[in-house]
């Protein structure tokens, strides 16, 4: 059977005129991705791993790779026309898109370039997280939006994926009819679909979470480790593995593959959460949905968390979905006991 390649997917596929933007779209990222995919194979050999003398929005210190991506990134995806306006996690304000590439309009798009960039060091999967809105209506075709354009709940999402650089490079994505999985074939830079309808197992013997926080966490959080790492012995009559990667990406992928649980709570220490709603909660949790999982804050579902800054931070917990709704029953104990 001969592979579907990302381009014949996205014309056959998407062919209803709504869609012919998004599909563009989704092939400038892939290009960007490709470009990405290089940056990182070069590494060290174009001196392109270490620290910047500069921190980002959220306070974090930047690296080379970081702002690499992110000019790839920017200068990809701009050249459909279709995008007004973008979010990066590396950018404080809005970034205007170049006056020779408006024209069409009409999408906001959001994204982490690259997530996970603490492990480049070390040579550990690290990915892309993108999120598309539509721009509110009643914007003039290639007006720059305002700050408020970008504050849409993840229910208004229009597409939502991620890229995978580890042993291949994948391109996973949804446009809210199921979930599809790309891989890069090496040799001529093409996308095959290699995960059709990726679904998640509703059950799971794995969680993925950092537990040296675990002194921070709120109880309910405490009580589901606790039962997990009980196992069999314990109410869950189980046991489970425990993983952790320190890339949400690499987190996400395994939990689409083969089941699984990610947890990053709010916490005395990050006490809004440490993950951004806009480009990293809201579109893995669009993506874990279309699959048949479930992602919550804890207390209401992620996407319909109303977003007040295009770098909000949020509770996460999202995969499987009968894990995710014991934790979140675990919250809702908590909250009837106030």
């Amino acid at each position: 059977m001969q592979a579907i390649s990302l381009t014949h997917f996205l014309t056959k596929h998407m062919q209803h005129a709504e869609q012919d933007p998004i599909a563009a779209m989704v092939g400038d990222i892939a290009t960007a991705v490709k470009q990405i995919a290089i940056a990182i194979d070069k590494g060290a050999l174009a001196g392109n791993m270490g620290n910047l003398a500069s921190e980002n929005v959220q306070g974090e210190t930047q690296k080379a790779l970081d702002m690499i991506t992110n000019d790839i990134f920017v200068d990809c995806v701009q050249k459909s026309g279709y995008v007004d306006g973008m979010v990066s996690e590396e950018i404080e304000l809005p970034i205007e898109m170049a006056a020779k590439y408006r024209g069409r309009g009409g999408y906001l798009l959001m994204f982490d370039p690259l997530d996970g960039s603490s492990n480049v060091n070390v040579n550990i999967s690290v990915g892309t997280i993108f999120s598309i809105l539509k721009t509110p209506q009643g914007k003039k075709s290639g007006q720059h939006p305002d700050l408020d354009d970008f504050l849409q709940a993840g229910t208004n999402q229009v597409c939502a994926g991620y890229a995978l650089y580890g042993t291949s490079t994948m391109l996973v994505f949804t446009t809210g009819d199921g979930v599809n999985g790309f891989t890069m074939d090496a040799e001529n830079g093409e996308f095959y679909l290699t995960h059709p309808s990726m679904q998640i197992p509703k059950e799971t013997l794995e969680f993925a979470v950092n537990m040296s926080n675990y002194r921070f966490w709120q109880s309910p959080i405490q009580r589901y480790v606790d039962e997990c790492l009980v196992g069999i012995e314990g109410e869950r009559e189980k046991d489970f593995n425990m993983r952790w990667v320190a890339s949400m990406v690499a987190e996400v992928h395994r939990i689409l593959v083969r089941g699984g649980v990610f947890l990053y709570p709010v916490d005395t220490k990050n006490q809004s959460g440490k993950l951004r709603l806009m480009y990293e909660a809201n579109p893995m949790s669009f993506i874990v949905e279309q699959a048949g999982g479930a992602a919550t804050t804890g207390l209401l579902p992620i996407m319909e968390v109303e977003p007040t800054n295009i770098h909000q931070r949020v509770s996460v917990i999202l995969g499987s979905k009968t894990e995710v709704d014991l934790i979140a029953s675990y919250h809702s104990v908590k909250k009837k006991k106030r």
